[in-house]
């Protein structure tokens, strides 16, 4: 459905060390600057690009937006989780923690206060 998700940064060398950080967690590669300054992420067949907002104006987090982020195991969870509170992140809502659903669940605002969430999928049933 989506292409790539792009949010605005206040500070890409902040930027660049948390998500760098977040994703090598995940088994990822840190970002890539294109020509215009962007930060790219792929991971998964996805895009994360993070950017100054071309208006000039400051970059604000999506008041009840959410950039959810599938990771293989639990423990990539928690690896993301303790590699983003140490790269300048915040936690948020509960500690990482096992779902009802079966899925494994961390939150973290970015340095510019996207909210992000990780998340394991249940064990597959037999």
């Amino acid at each position: 459905m989506f292409t790539h998700i792009m949010i605005g940064s206040n500070d890409l060398a902040r930027s660049k060390r948390f998500y760098d950080a977040t994703f090598i967690a995940l088994g990822g590669q840190p970002g890539e600057t294109d020509a215009r300054g962007r930060l790219i992420y792929l991971h998964n067949g996805g895009r994360l690009m993070i950017t100054a907002p071309i208006d000039g104006k400051p970059a604000s987090a999506a008041n009840g937006g959410t950039i959810g982020i599938l990771a293989a195991r639990p423990e990539d969870v928690r690896a993301w989780h303790d590699a983003g509170t140490a790269n300048g992140g915040m936690s948020i809502e509960t500690p990482p923690s096992l779902r009802p659903n079966g899925q494994f669940v961390a939150y973290l605002r970015d340095p510019d206060g996207n909210k992000l969430t990780v998340r394991s999928l249940p064990p597959e049933q037999d």
